[in-house]
């Protein structure tokens, strides 16, 4: 029996368990919609390619999967980088398939040609471009293997057109077999390495362990608690670490960086010993880099070892993956307890700093608490996906995340417009607990095209809407660094939300008052479909929590 070359892509597909696609259809990747339509798999349409990456990203955080979208050539191909590269820059598995002009007119700038495979090449795991059919199965199921296998990414396959309409007879084609020359996949942590973390851990006064997004990745979320169960060790967290250890838990102090809590900053910079986990202590975590690395004895601990000493050097490099490191180093551990001193001294930072807002109504409400009566009247048994900016910050501080899968956000690569489209993805994975988007009204402009995605296809997402009418997080930063010259923030001649998600018949609400919240949440979260709830908020509401450092005030505008 004789297939095309898109119907052997499918049939991989499908060997490979995929069971949702995202996408956008073209002339170049038509071949490849036609034989999904005639398979088991569901292909979600998005209204933008851009949406289409992101869903799938939602998708594979939540299915624990490579997530996986289509798009055209040329522009489709080209909508798709922004997603693309912000999956690499988190981690997150995928497979985006590409379809591209034909074989004969690769490199004669063809109409919606683009050089694709070199577009995405700084921000992909691997890239294929299929110039035989026969070589289909093959690529496809590389690409998953090496998608989903040591750190985790995309991997971008294009398909010319012309090698999707291709007759291929099955006993032709290549070996299925993955046998990829050069792809090596880290072994077993190097048991004297770890010793000398076991080691450096009884000899400090004040260690701490600092959470990065590699430990979800590694599926060792179990172990890392183990681990602090034993030990007894504070832990301070990236962005993408927050919820490996629940935000209430009493070990846990918070993120850590230019947008972290106070008192996680504090303790890390009087810890002796930092063991960093899967994280690439970048800029945004960790500012002074070489400061943390004459100040402490760090640890640092991936499985790619192209991230140990990037960004600063460790006194003891482990490269390997965490719950293998975790599993390795327990054993050492017996018996070991962190000091009861440092334990007090951290307990007392916590002290210091904490503190109560009032909540009087002022026409505005606070989003700080509305965000903590959001976590506390579904109990955090949600999935929250957030945009970039102010609201992102809010719920990282301010929601009670308990694990870091439910936890969704752009935070190593900071995109706007990754929200609302990951929120789909994550509820098309998964039917069991409500799946909450919260936006800013100038990042939910840039998708809010997929309001049309979610009602075509019933996808119950819950929309928070933080209306400020500014570029929040941009018009705080011209405030506290130019002086108040707030230059293109101001958005307030956009839409009537309410009025727009009434287009879209998705029923919504609206409040500007914090007596207002707790009946709002339960509206909202009542409605068995998707909902939007927009929340009027102080357009100088500080992103931060300090006290009053950089409270702005509507006198001090301009």
């Amino acid at each position: 029996m004789v297939m095309t070359g898109a119907d052997l892509a499918v049939k991989a597909l499908e060997d490979n368990g995929v069971e949702v696609i995202f996408g956008y259809p073209g002339a170049a990747n038509a071949p490849l919609i036609e034989s999904i339509s005639h398979s088991s798999i569901n292909y979600i349409l998005s209204r933008n390619e851009q949406g289409a990456a992101h869903m799938a990203s939602g998708y594979a955080r939540v299915k624990k999967c490579a997530g996986v979208c289509t798009a055209t050539s040329g522009p489709g191909a080209t909508n798709l980088i922004t997603g693309v590269a912000t999956a690499y820059m988190d981690s997150i598995p995928m497979v985006a398939l590409t379809g591209q002009v034909a074989t004969p007119l690769i490199g004669k700038d063809a109409f919606q040609e683009v050089d694709i495979i070199g577009a995405t090449l700084p921000f992909t795991k691997h890239s294929y471009l299929v110039k035989d059919c026969a070589e289909i199965p093959r690529v496809v199921n590389e690409a998953f293997h090496i998608a989903t296998t040591g750190r985790p990414g995309p991997v971008l396959i294009d398909f010319p057109v012309d090698v999707l309409k291709q007759i291929c007879d099955p006993e032709d084609v290549d070996g299925a077999d993955i046998n990829l020359r050069g792809y090596k996949l880290p072994g077993k942590a190097n048991e004297s390495q770890i010793k000398k973390v076991a080691d450096a851990l009884k000899r400090a006064k004040k260690p701490v362990l600092l959470a990065g997004g590699g430990i979800c990745s590694s599926d060792a979320v179990k172990e890392f608690n183990e681990l602090v169960d034993a030990t007894n060790i504070p832990v301070i967290s990236t962005m993408m670490g927050v919820g490996v250890l629940p935000s209430d838990d009493e070990r846990y102090y918070g993120m850590i960086g230019s947008h972290g809590a106070k008192r996680a900053n504090i303790i890390l910079n009087r810890a002796d010993l930092v063991i960093a986990m899967g994280s690439r202590l970048g800029d945004r975590s960790v500012a002074n880099a070489k400061g943390l690395e004459r100040a402490n004895k760090l640890v640092h601990i991936d499985i790619d070892p192209a991230e140990i000493g990037k960004n600063m050097q460790p006194a003891i490099p482990v490269v390997g993956d965490i719950k293998d490191v975790i599993k390795q180093l327990m054993p050492m551990l017996e018996g070991y307890s962190v000091r009861a001193d440092w334990i007090d001294e951290v307990k007392e930072i916590r002290g210091m700093l904490e503190y109560t807002r009032p909540h009087n109504d002022n026409g505005f409400v606070d989003p700080k608490y509305f965000l903590e009566r959001l976590s506390a009247k579904t109990n955090s048994d949600v999935y929250l996906t957030t945009e970039v900016g102010q609201n992102q910050i809010w719920c990282v501080n301010h929601f009670n995340v308990k694990s870091p899968g439910n936890f969704l956000t752009s935070g190593g690569f900071g995109t706007m417009g990754y929200g609302l489209p990951a929120a789909i993805g994550a509820s098309r994975a998964q039917s069991e607990l409500p799946v909450i988007a919260v936006m800013g009204d100038g990042s939910f402009q840039m998708d809010l095209p997929e309001l049309g995605t979610m009602k075509q296809y019933h996808i119950p997402v819950k929309m928070v809407l933080f209306q400020n009418n500014r570029l929040g997080m941009v018009h705080e930063h011209q405030y506290l660094h130019f002086k108040s010259n707030y230059q293109m923030v101001n958005i307030e001649d956009g839409p009537d939300f309410n009025k727009l998600a009434e287009a879209y018949s998705i029923r919504s609400g609206y409040i500007t008052e914090n007596s207002q919240i707790d009946k709002a949440i339960d509206d909202m979260m009542s409605d068995k479909e998707s909902y939007l709830l927009v929340v009027e908020v102080d357009p100088f509401e500080p992103t931060g929590d300090a006290l009053n450092e950089n409270k702005m005030t509507a006198q001090e505008e301009d």
